[in-house]
């Protein structure tokens, strides 16, 4: 796949914040092993990307989200442990991140979910501290922002069971065009990573062209998945705009388009502006 003509807009001010860039909804800014933050928010903010939200996997890495959202315009926060770590969400852990998840500059908790991919916490575990993320999620009117690797079945089913918040994002979206029914019925944002563009990822492609445009969501989860044609380096919220033009290319849209569609999903999902005046 050749490269994406990107165009930031001429007239964007210095913030980096006009209407309808790209958007990152998914990174891990702290786990990066050669570039500090601030290197990265810069370099996304040169590819056009006005928005991301670098996301907490446990107690450390959500103080350290919020605190690079307090410092960076561009970037929100989402708060969490991540299901493969349920056994750290303790009672005071998750007392914490509920604090967290009140900021101003906070608009998600998680990612939390199911994953039986690994075993490195039990299906209890992982239960568990999911339906604790849900109650912070709703109290705290943030949306859930999900990980789920090979559960689908007790995913949904938790949810379903629970009854989600207003606001449900499928982070790194792996289901078939099954789930994706089961997911757009809700009405939940399904967010595609790199590995959409992956050469081996035609399954994937082929559930993101299912997926209504009202729900598509683009993310890095950087420092991993690094997107075609980067594949072995480093991924970071600047190569998001390779994402969404495979999104565009398979639901037969324009690149501008898809961009213009994706700001406004964001802006519904994460209440950026609502954010904005806390």
């Amino acid at each position: 796949m050749p490269a994406p003509t990107i165009h930031p807009d001429p007239d964007c001010p210095e913030s980096g914040l006009s209407e309808g860039g790209y958007v990152d909804t998914h990174c891990h800014l702290d786990h990066h092993w050669e570039a500090t933050v601030g290197d990265q928010v810069e370099r996304a903010r040169a590819a056009g990307v006005h928005r991301l939200i670098t996301i907490g996997t446990d107690l450390d890495s959500s103080r350290q989200a919020v605190e690079a959202a307090s410092a960076h315009e561009i970037v929100w926060a989402a708060v969490g442990v991540h299901p493969n770590d349920a056994d750290e969400a303790t009672h005071d852990v998750m007392d914490a991140i509920e604090e967290l998840a009140g900021h101003q500059r906070t608009v998600g908790v998680g990612e939390t979910g199911m994953d039986r991919y690994r075993d490195a916490t039990t299906p209890e575990q992982q239960e568990e501290a999911f339906r604790r993320h849900i109650e912070i999620a709703r109290r705290a009117n943030r949306t859930l922002v999900i990980h789920c690797r090979d559960a689908w079945d007790p995913c949904l089913a938790v949810l379903e069971d629970h009854g989600p918040p207003d606001r449900v994002v499928m982070h790194c979206f792996s289901g078939d065009e099954h789930v994706v029914r089961r997911c757009a019925d809700a009405g939940w944002f399904m967010s595609f990573a790199g590995n959409v563009t992956f050469t081996n990822g035609e399954p994937l492609r082929s559930a993101a062209a299912a997926v209504p445009a009202e729900l598509l969501l683009t993310e890095t989860d950087s420092p991993f998945l690094t997107p075609h044609p980067h594949r072995g380096m480093p991924n970071e919220p600047q190569y998001v705009p390779f994402v969404l033009e495979t999104l565009a290319t398979v639901q037969d849209r324009s690149v501008d388009w898809m961009r213009s569609q994706v700001w406004d999903n964001a802006g519904r999902a994460f209440r950026f502006a609502e954010a904005g005046t806390r």
